[in-house]
């Protein structure tokens, strides 16, 4: 008797917490006709370092759709999502790990809060025909997202950018109880979705045969603001990361005081014409979330085999390496590079701002890609950023590389340090060469047709929503 009543009460407490969740939901479902040029985007991460969804969202905006954009605000995203009038950014307050119990309680504790509070915001959101979701992170998203779609009548579209719980196989090894866990999760949840996006064929081809989603790929391009920078630009550029960054600073002043010198270029004030200087060191970019998934001491091992080579009276440049991004492993790796004696190589770690990024990749010489998908399914979306800008680029191999580096065509893809440092020899022998394979990849990529974001998007997806 005391069981069953037990039952009872848990099943009409039960029923007044989803009812309000079913009147709420069957309201937004008669405002079908104001949500119609809605979309909600949501990124259970940083929107600031979520380009695609960015991306989405800037596309939807000039397609007609009004945008909300659900997200983690710890970066500051691109100006023109901030001045766009159609894009609401919605901010996440983020639960930071708990520093007591038992890890698995501890994350557990924090996909709980981050469901509770998802559904909240979301169905007190405005009322929206599609409901945009980056996947990973995908627990609880998916869940979560699939749930408000079958309440408020919303599509849901996944973008599979990599599987989640590959990613967490990193940290925790690919048979921990939660990596299981996550795996049976993103393929129960990811089969309810309306619509799924992926980045590459090989994860399109995985998602259909392991996973029974149809996925349709839609590549990752360049946004219209990568591309190469303006010599005058770059000087300005320079001269700005040099107030912080002593790469960027020249080793001597110009004797000339209307003579304004950066570590590569020089202004002269009388005439405002910008030149490079003679001798100048050569810029090497890379960009990283400092994860697991990329191994910078393979760079590192390269530089100092550059070093070597430059010491033993090789005819190579001195290099600045240039590494931008924020995450988990970064302190690791900067003791590291602190702890080496360079004499031609310069490295450092800056974080830019949204609209710097471009104009430093359209400035660099070299982009060097250590990205080692956690799947063997997706694609760097750095390498895209990179060819936008027609920068040649040196990628660590793995199995769908194919798709978007072609060796010797746009750039190399090496397996490991000893390679990467033999590549590095053959591009800056003689630098600059006007002749040498470095300006030859460049000048494939400034002759190939380079599809940007917007004419893919128009062309891919916009067709899809209008179908479902």
């Amino acid at each position: 008797m005391a069981a069953s009543c037990v039952a009872l009460l848990a099943v009409c407490l039960l029923l007044l917490l989803l009812l309000p969740l079913l009147l709420l939901g069957a309201w937004k479902r008669g405002q079908r006709g104001r949500a119609a040029r809605h979309v909600v985007v949501v990124v259970l991460g940083d929107v600031g370092r979520s380009p695609r969804m960015q991306y989405h969202a800037l596309s939807l905006a000039r397609h007609g759709f009004s945008v909300s954009l659900l997200g983690f605000c710890n970066s500051k995203p691109h100006n023109e999502l901030l001045q766009n009038d159609r894009i609401q950014i919605v901010r996440l307050a983020e639960l930071q790990c708990l520093a007591v119990g038992p890890r698995i309680l501890q994350y557990g504790v924090k996909v709980v809060f981050q469901a509770v509070y998802l559904l909240w915001k979301l169905m007190w959101s405005k009322p929206a025909a599609y409901i945009f979701l980056q996947n990973p992170p995908g627990l609880p998203g998916i869940a979560v997202c699939w749930l408000v779609s079958c309440l408020c009548g919303s599509r849901l579209v996944t973008d599979w950018h990599n599987y989640g719980y590959s990613i967490m196989g990193l940290v925790h090894g690919p048979q921990h109880p939660l990596v299981l866990l996550a795996k049976w999760y993103e393929k129960l949840f990811g089969r309810l979705s309306h619509l799924n996006l992926c980045v590459t064929n090989a994860m399109r081809e995985d998602l259909a045969e392991n996973w029974h989603v149809r996925a349709v790929t839609v590549y990752d391009r360049p946004a219209s603001f990568f591309k190469e920078t303006p010599l005058d630009v770059q000087h300005t550029l320079f001269m700005k990361l040099g107030r912080t960054h002593s790469p960027f600073r020249t080793c001597s002043e110009p004797l000339d005081p209307a003579i304004e010198r950066s570590a590569f270029t020089e202004r002269d004030a009388r005439s405002g014409v910008v030149t490079r200087l003679f001798g100048r060191p050569a810029l090497l970019v890379s960009s990283t979330s400092w994860t697991e998934d990329e191994d910078f001491s393979i760079l590192l091992a390269a530089l100092e085999k550059f070093e070597q080579l430059t010491l033993s009276g090789d005819s190579l440049p001195s290099l600045v390496c240039v590494i931008t991004g924020k995450g988990p492993l970064k302190e690791h790796y900067s003791r590291l590079i602190d702890s080496k004696c360079f004499q031609h190589v310069q490295v450092c770690t800056p974080w830019l701002e949204a609209e710097d990024y471009p104009l430093l990749l359209g400035s660099a010489d070299l982009g060097v890609c250590l990205h080692k998908s956690s799947s063997g399914l997706d694609l760097p979306m750095k390498v895209v950023d990179m060819f936008g800008c027609c920068l040649p680029v040196c990628a660590v191999n793995f199995k769908c590389l194919h798709e978007l580096v072609r060796h010797g065509e746009n750039g190399l893809v090496f397996q490991d340090s000893e390679e990467l440092a033999a590549q590095l020899q053959m591009l800056f022998s003689k630098f600059p060469d006007p002749v040498g394979k470095l300006n030859q990849f460049r000048e494939n990529l400034q002759g190939a047709e380079q599809l940007r974001w917007d004419e893919s998007w128009q062309r891919t997806v916009l067709p899809l929503l209008m179908d479902t």
